[in-house]
């Protein structure tokens, strides 16, 4: 089952409630996913080269509801291509998220002295399954997933495409929009939703693993932080990912009224 499915109309989804997030509406991170993986879909065609990079803004929460998006060509020829991808909820205006997808086609290139380092390949089913954020009774994106906490990373293998025949980058950009929460410096005291995110790929992921590095930054007197990691497959290092973070309180739940007390 994908995560996201054609209505039969061009550009029209349907997401499943693998698709949610903890909070209210859809997962950044499966959203991002959706809008990459429409112009990786059409980059054979256009001739655009691989995904290599992509930049998501999530705008506003995206409901649990009929999707339809956009696409958007900046530039293309040459060898870069820049294509955008906006997503609203049908019926309404204001979108909710857009992703700048980066395309090159690849050349071969003669550099003198340079060799790529040479890495371990690494095991990831030797480690731990570890449940993430835990959101309880319902069903959200992590249950899309399986994730696994061991050596310096977190790994993730994703269990349900976001829609038919995604590539490459739409299936990192899942396990990167965790990297924030990965390596949060203290745990259940405080939300951190991720206004954007942002993957460079220097080579697609080989095999169905795909983990995360990562590290974080905060400054709860603005409020403010980051989240950011090296990408890695089992063979090593694949990309970056960055992100900024909003530090928001948790809702504190309201008191109990006592017998015979008026409410205000």
């Amino acid at each position: 089952m994908a995560i996201f499915e054609p209505l039969g109309a061009p550009n029209r989804w349907q997401p499943s409630a693998l698709a949610a997030g903890p909070f209210a509406g859809l997962q950044g991170g499966a959203v991002a996913s959706l809008l990459a993986a429409e112009v990786e879909a059409m980059a054979g065609v256009r001739n655009w080269g691989s995904a290599i990079s992509a930049a998501a803004w999530f705008l506003r929460p995206t409901p649990m509801t009929e999707l339809r998006t956009q696409l958007a060509v900046v530039t293309e020829g040459g060898r870069v291509s820049v294509v955008d991808n906006t997503l609203w909820p049908v019926g309404e205006e204001q979108p909710c998220a857009t992703v700048r997808v980066t395309l090159s086609r690849e050349r071969a290139i003669e550099v003198p002295g340079f060799s790529a380092p040479e890495t371990d390949v690494v095991d990831p089913l030797q480690f731990p399954v570890r449940t993430l954020h835990a959101v309880q009774g319902r069903v959200w994106f992590m249950d899309a997933m399986e994730a696994r906490l061991g050596g310096d990373a977190a790994w993730f293998r994703m269990h349900h495409s976001v829609i038919a025949d995604a590539g490459p980058l739409s299936r990192v950009l899942g396990p990167a929009d965790w990297t924030h929460g990965i390596g949060r410096p203290v745990q259940n005291v405080i939300a951190d939703p991720n206004p954007n995110l942002f993957v460079q790929l220097v080579r697609p992921p080989q095999g169905e693993w795909v983990g995360v590095r990562a590290e974080a930054g905060w400054r709860p007197e603005a409020g403010l932080g980051v989240g950011s990691g090296v990408l890695l497959d089992a063979h090593g290092p694949i990309g970056r990912v960055s992100m900024s973070v909003i530090l928001v309180p948790f809702s504190k739940p309201e008191p109990a009224s006592r017998p015979g007390s008026a409410a205000n």
